[in-house]
Protein backbone atom coordinates (compact mmCIF):
# COMPACT_ATOMS: atom_id res chain seq x y z
CA UNK A 1 0.00 0.00 0.00
CA UNK A 2 1.10 3.58 -0.62
CA UNK A 3 -0.25 7.00 0.26
CA UNK A 4 -0.28 10.49 -1.19
CA UNK A 5 -0.11 13.58 1.01
CA UNK A 6 -2.01 16.33 -0.81
CA UNK A 7 -2.40 20.03 -0.08
CA UNK A 8 -5.68 21.76 -0.90
CA UNK A 9 -7.69 24.88 -0.13
CA UNK A 10 -10.06 24.24 2.81
CA UNK A 11 -13.11 25.15 0.71
CA UNK A 12 -12.13 22.53 -1.90
CA UNK A 13 -11.44 19.77 0.65
CA UNK A 14 -14.79 18.00 0.43
CA UNK A 15 -14.72 17.89 -3.37
CA UNK A 16 -11.15 16.55 -3.29
CA UNK A 17 -12.14 13.84 -0.82
CA UNK A 18 -15.05 12.78 -3.03
CA UNK A 19 -12.74 12.69 -6.07
CA UNK A 20 -10.17 10.56 -4.23
CA UNK A 21 -12.84 8.03 -3.27
CA UNK A 22 -13.93 7.92 -6.92
CA UNK A 23 -10.31 7.28 -7.90
CA UNK A 24 -10.07 4.20 -5.72
CA UNK A 25 -8.70 5.47 -2.43
CA UNK A 26 -8.77 2.83 0.31
CA UNK A 27 -8.88 5.44 3.07
CA UNK A 28 -8.40 9.14 3.72
CA UNK A 29 -7.05 10.95 6.77
CA UNK A 30 -7.45 14.73 7.18
CA UNK A 31 -4.12 15.93 8.63
CA UNK A 32 -5.30 19.52 9.03
CA UNK A 33 -7.50 22.04 7.21
CA UNK A 34 -5.12 22.16 4.23
CA UNK A 35 -3.55 18.71 4.03
CA UNK A 36 -4.85 15.16 3.79
CA UNK A 37 -3.38 11.73 3.22
CA UNK A 38 -5.05 9.31 0.81
CA UNK A 39 -4.20 5.60 0.89
CA UNK A 40 -4.17 3.33 -2.16
CA UNK A 41 -3.69 -0.38 -2.70
CA UNK A 42 -0.50 -1.44 -4.50
CA UNK A 43 -2.43 -2.16 -7.71
CA UNK A 44 -3.48 1.48 -8.10
CA UNK A 45 -1.83 3.43 -10.93
CA UNK A 46 0.73 5.57 -9.10
CA UNK A 47 1.89 7.46 -12.18
CA UNK A 48 -1.63 8.53 -13.12
CA UNK A 49 -2.41 9.58 -9.57
CA UNK A 50 0.78 11.64 -9.29
CA UNK A 51 -0.05 13.39 -12.56
CA UNK A 52 -3.52 14.16 -11.20
CA UNK A 53 -2.06 15.56 -7.97
CA UNK A 54 1.25 17.22 -8.83
CA UNK A 55 3.30 18.06 -5.78
CA UNK A 56 1.72 15.31 -3.69
CA UNK A 57 4.14 13.45 -1.43
CA UNK A 58 4.34 9.69 -2.03
CA UNK A 59 4.94 7.33 0.90
CA UNK A 60 5.16 3.54 0.89
CA UNK A 61 3.15 2.23 3.82
CA UNK A 62 4.01 -0.69 6.06
CA UNK A 63 1.81 -3.80 5.73
CA UNK A 64 -1.16 -3.23 8.01
CA UNK A 65 -4.94 -3.40 8.13
CA UNK A 66 -5.47 0.29 7.35
CA UNK A 67 -9.24 -0.01 7.21
CA UNK A 68 -9.34 -1.39 10.74
CA UNK A 69 -6.80 1.20 11.88
CA UNK A 70 -8.99 4.00 10.52
CA UNK A 71 -12.02 2.49 12.22
CA UNK A 72 -10.16 2.30 15.52
CA UNK A 73 -9.52 6.05 15.36
CA UNK A 74 -13.22 6.87 15.12
CA UNK A 75 -14.85 6.33 18.49
CA UNK A 76 -18.41 7.02 19.67
CA UNK A 77 -18.79 10.63 20.76
CA UNK A 78 -21.27 12.98 22.35
CA UNK A 79 -22.43 15.93 20.23
CA UNK A 80 -24.36 18.85 21.60
CA UNK A 81 -26.51 18.21 24.65
CA UNK A 82 -28.70 15.45 23.24
CA UNK A 83 -26.83 13.30 20.72
CA UNK A 84 -24.51 10.31 20.69
CA UNK A 85 -22.80 9.54 17.37
CA UNK A 86 -21.67 5.97 16.83
CA UNK A 87 -19.77 4.41 13.88
CA UNK A 88 -22.10 2.09 11.99
CA UNK A 89 -20.02 -0.99 12.82
CA UNK A 90 -20.33 -0.51 16.61
CA UNK A 91 -23.27 -1.31 18.89
CA UNK A 92 -22.58 1.09 21.76
CA UNK A 93 -25.86 2.20 23.39
CA UNK A 94 -26.57 5.89 23.87
CA UNK A 95 -26.17 7.35 27.36
CA UNK A 96 -29.42 8.20 29.11
CA UNK A 97 -31.12 11.27 27.68
CA UNK A 98 -29.29 11.22 24.32
CA UNK A 99 -30.41 10.22 20.84
CA UNK A 100 -28.22 7.61 19.11
CA UNK A 101 -27.22 8.27 15.49
CA UNK A 102 -25.21 5.72 13.49
CA UNK A 103 -22.70 7.30 11.11
CA UNK A 104 -20.88 5.73 8.18
CA UNK A 105 -17.62 7.64 7.53
CA UNK A 106 -16.11 7.78 4.08
CA UNK A 107 -19.29 7.84 2.03
CA UNK A 108 -20.34 11.46 2.42
CA UNK A 109 -19.35 14.45 4.53
CA UNK A 110 -20.93 14.63 7.97
CA UNK A 111 -19.78 12.08 10.54
CA UNK A 112 -20.10 14.51 13.43
CA UNK A 113 -16.37 14.49 14.12
CA UNK A 114 -15.73 17.75 12.31
CA UNK A 115 -16.14 20.95 14.29
CA UNK A 116 -18.55 22.48 11.78
CA UNK A 117 -20.95 19.54 12.13
CA UNK A 118 -20.78 19.84 15.90
CA UNK A 119 -21.48 23.59 15.66
CA UNK A 120 -24.53 22.91 13.51
CA UNK A 121 -25.85 20.26 15.90
CA UNK A 122 -25.47 22.61 18.86
CA UNK A 123 -27.18 25.46 17.00
CA UNK A 124 -30.05 23.21 15.87
CA UNK A 125 -30.64 22.21 19.48
CA UNK A 126 -31.04 25.87 20.40
CA UNK A 127 -32.86 27.36 17.41
CA UNK A 128 -35.22 24.60 16.31
CA UNK A 129 -38.85 24.79 17.35
CA UNK A 130 -41.68 22.24 17.07
CA UNK A 131 -43.35 22.32 13.68
CA UNK A 132 -40.55 24.21 11.90
CA UNK A 133 -40.02 23.39 8.23
CA UNK A 134 -36.29 22.77 7.77
CA UNK A 135 -34.09 22.82 4.67
CA UNK A 136 -30.71 21.06 4.94
CA UNK A 137 -28.56 22.36 2.07
CA UNK A 138 -25.61 20.14 1.13
CA UNK A 139 -26.88 17.39 3.39
CA UNK A 140 -23.91 15.02 2.84
CA UNK A 141 -24.50 12.00 5.06
CA UNK A 142 -27.82 13.47 6.22
CA UNK A 143 -26.76 13.75 9.86
CA UNK A 144 -28.15 17.28 10.33
CA UNK A 145 -31.51 16.25 8.89
CA UNK A 146 -31.59 13.34 11.33
CA UNK A 147 -30.81 15.72 14.17
CA UNK A 148 -33.62 18.09 13.12
CA UNK A 149 -36.14 15.25 12.93
CA UNK A 150 -35.13 13.80 16.30
CA UNK A 151 -35.45 17.24 17.86
CA UNK A 152 -39.10 17.32 16.85
CA UNK A 153 -39.20 19.83 14.03
CA UNK A 154 -41.82 19.56 11.29
CA UNK A 155 -41.01 18.60 7.71
CA UNK A 156 -37.29 18.30 6.91
CA UNK A 157 -36.02 18.60 3.34
CA UNK A 158 -32.40 17.49 2.76
CA UNK A 159 -30.79 18.30 -0.58
CA UNK A 160 -27.37 17.86 -2.19
CA UNK A 161 -25.90 18.27 -5.65
CA UNK A 162 -24.08 14.94 -5.18
CA UNK A 163 -26.36 11.99 -6.12
CA UNK A 164 -24.28 9.65 -3.93
CA UNK A 165 -24.91 11.83 -0.88
CA UNK A 166 -28.62 11.93 -1.71
CA UNK A 167 -28.78 8.14 -1.86
CA UNK A 168 -27.01 7.90 1.51
CA UNK A 169 -29.02 10.60 3.26
CA UNK A 170 -32.39 9.13 2.33
CA UNK A 171 -35.47 11.25 1.65
CA UNK A 172 -33.32 13.93 0.01
CA UNK A 173 -33.51 15.48 -3.45
CA UNK A 174 -30.74 16.18 -5.94
CA UNK A 175 -30.41 19.93 -6.19
CA UNK A 176 -30.00 22.98 -4.02
CA UNK A 177 -31.83 25.88 -2.42
CA UNK A 178 -32.51 27.54 -5.79
CA UNK A 179 -35.08 24.78 -6.47
CA UNK A 180 -37.10 25.65 -3.33
CA UNK A 181 -40.19 27.88 -3.26
CA UNK A 182 -39.95 31.37 -1.79
CA UNK A 183 -40.97 31.91 1.87
CA UNK A 184 -41.41 28.17 2.45
CA UNK A 185 -38.83 27.41 5.16
CA UNK A 186 -38.58 28.31 8.84
CA UNK A 187 -34.99 27.19 9.24
CA UNK A 188 -32.17 26.69 6.73
CA UNK A 189 -29.01 24.86 7.79
CA UNK A 190 -26.00 24.67 5.49
CA UNK A 191 -22.65 23.12 6.36
CA UNK A 192 -20.90 23.74 3.04
CA UNK A 193 -18.00 25.77 1.65
CA UNK A 194 -17.84 29.55 2.19
CA UNK A 195 -17.92 30.14 -1.57
CA UNK A 196 -21.13 28.12 -1.91
CA UNK A 197 -22.73 29.95 1.03
CA UNK A 198 -21.91 33.36 -0.45
CA UNK A 199 -23.14 32.26 -3.87
CA UNK A 200 -26.44 30.97 -2.46
CA UNK A 201 -27.02 33.70 0.15
CA UNK A 202 -29.83 35.42 -1.76
CA UNK A 203 -31.66 32.14 -2.21
CA UNK A 204 -31.24 31.35 1.49
CA UNK A 205 -32.97 34.64 2.27
CA UNK A 206 -35.59 34.14 -0.45
CA UNK A 207 -36.84 30.78 0.87
CA UNK A 208 -36.97 31.96 4.49
CA UNK A 209 -40.30 32.84 6.11
CA UNK A 210 -40.56 35.96 8.30
CA UNK A 211 -38.81 35.25 11.60
CA UNK A 212 -36.94 32.32 10.06
CA UNK A 213 -33.36 31.35 10.90
CA UNK A 214 -30.30 30.52 8.82
CA UNK A 215 -27.50 28.43 10.37
CA UNK A 216 -24.47 28.58 8.07
CA UNK A 217 -21.15 26.81 8.70
CA UNK A 218 -18.32 25.08 6.86
CA UNK A 219 -15.76 27.89 7.01
CA UNK A 220 -12.88 29.04 9.19
CA UNK A 221 -12.80 32.06 11.48
CA UNK A 222 -10.79 34.15 9.03
CA UNK A 223 -13.59 33.69 6.47
CA UNK A 224 -16.41 34.92 8.73
CA UNK A 225 -16.41 38.52 7.50
CA UNK A 226 -16.63 37.37 3.87
CA UNK A 227 -19.65 35.20 4.63
CA UNK A 228 -21.35 37.77 6.86
CA UNK A 229 -21.09 40.38 4.11
CA UNK A 230 -23.46 38.33 1.93
CA UNK A 231 -26.30 38.48 4.50
CA UNK A 232 -28.16 40.94 6.70
CA UNK A 233 -26.42 41.53 10.04
CA UNK A 234 -25.69 38.26 11.84
CA UNK A 235 -27.51 37.44 15.06
CA UNK A 236 -24.40 35.73 16.40
CA UNK A 237 -21.14 34.02 15.45
CA UNK A 238 -19.97 30.81 17.11
CA UNK A 239 -16.63 29.06 16.80
CA UNK A 240 -14.99 25.76 17.65
CA UNK A 241 -11.42 24.73 16.90
CA UNK A 242 -10.86 27.56 14.43
CA UNK A 243 -14.11 26.89 12.54
CA UNK A 244 -17.19 29.10 12.61
CA UNK A 245 -20.98 29.20 12.34
CA UNK A 246 -23.12 32.28 11.81
CA UNK A 247 -26.77 32.70 12.74
CA UNK A 248 -28.93 34.95 10.55
CA UNK A 249 -32.47 36.05 11.40
CA UNK A 250 -34.76 34.70 14.05
CA UNK A 251 -37.31 36.46 16.26
CA UNK A 252 -36.65 40.12 16.98
CA UNK A 253 -34.01 40.32 14.20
Amino acid sequence: MFSLEIECDPEDRDLLIAELWDNGSAGIVELNAQRLRAFFEDGADRDTLRRMYPGAGLRIEEPRDWVQSARDLLQPMKAGQRFFLVPAWRDDPAPAGRFRIAVNPGLAFGTGVHETTQLCIEALEEYRKPGMTVLDVGTGSGILSQVARLLGTGEVYPCDIDPVAVSIAGGAFVGSVNAVAAASMDLVVANISPSAIVHLARDFMRVLRPGGVILASGFELHEVDRVKAAFPPAREVRNKGGWALIVIGGPCC
